[in-house]
């Protein structure tokens, strides 16, 4: 790699030059001002599926989050506490809760910054991914509400309709860039031309995976990384509620007045922007 952020395709990957584009957005604090899974807490403890001591501790590893971004083994902590947490839950009683609570708790928390980005690279023709370690069941939801193209995330292992407590796919680390990978086989990325933006410094894997990486709020490694390798370093700042800003019938119409309106007010001085990096 050079320090401009361009890879050169591997061997593997060589057919694909020239095809088509991707953006690769991480979820928490890239895309939303909080960590999915821990917006989900209230309602989780409403339901009965978790204590009060299980809410501060989420609040308290959140907090940490928000002050410093997680490291790999606060991260491995994290997975090691949710996993052994959501052993037994009811897959569809957790789908229920997040499409319940998803308008509520999650729209005021996107950054409409990352919603300008969003659509700019859908007008430039670009396919939209969502990488997130969070759960599927919880990111899937967001992702479609971004109009995003395709999700990748952690896979639970799931017997007669129950969380086991096993790991199927973790999205973590190099968990991401095989999901990215696997993705530009099927879809035809070129990876060498995609794009990707991260806050943490555990996504470094992801970010070098890609042409043009962009550190979003960047913690202190991946800023670090990000003047290193002279990347793009954008600060996010503005959570907004997306659906207050447009009076429509429903959250599908809603999704689509948000992108096109967006796409129209925003893409023409991002796409602008851009470029001239």
């Amino acid at each position: 790699m050079t320090g401009s952020g361009k890879t050169t395709p591997s061997p593997g990957d060589r057919h694909h030059q020239n095809g088509r584009i991707a953006a690769f957005f991480d979820l928490d604090k890239t895309v939303i001002a909080r960590s999915s899974t821990y917006v989900f807490s209230k309602p989780f403890f409403d339901q009965g599926l978790i204590n009060r001591r299980a809410v501060l501790e989420s609040s308290y590893a959140h907090f940490m989050f928000l002050l410093s971004g997680a490291d790999h083994d606060q991260m491995e902590r994290m997975r090691a506490h949710l996993t052994d947490m959501v052993a037994g839950w009811d897959v569809a009683q957790i789908r229920s809760i997040v499409a319940e609570t998803l308008h509520e708790l999650v729209d005021p928390l996107i950054y409409a910054e990352a919603v300008d980005l969003i659509a700019d690279h859908r007008i430039r023709g670009h396919d939209v991914v969502i990488v997130s370690a969070s759960g599927e069941e919880v990111v899937a939801p967001i992702a479609e509400a971004l109009g995003a193209t395709h999700t990748a995330a952690t896979r639970m292992e799931v017997v007669d309709g129950k969380y086991t407590g096993a790991v199927d796919f973790y999205c973590y680390g190099e968990g991401k860039v095989t999901a990215i990978e696997k993705l530009a086989a099927a879809e035809g990325y070129d990876l060498a031309r995609c794009y990707a933006y991260s806050d943490s410094i555990t996504d470094l894997p992801m970010l070098t995976a890609v042409g043009h990486p962009t550190a979003v709020n960047p913690d202190r490694g991946l800023r670090r990384e990000a003047t290193n390798r002279g990347w793009p370093v954008l600060g996010f700042s503005n959570p907004v509620s997306l659906w207050s800003r447009f009076q429509a019938p429903s959250k599908t119409v809603a999704t689509g007045l948000a992108v096109a309106v967006s796409a129209l007010a925003a893409g023409a001085v991002t796409y602008r922007l851009l470029r001239r990096r």
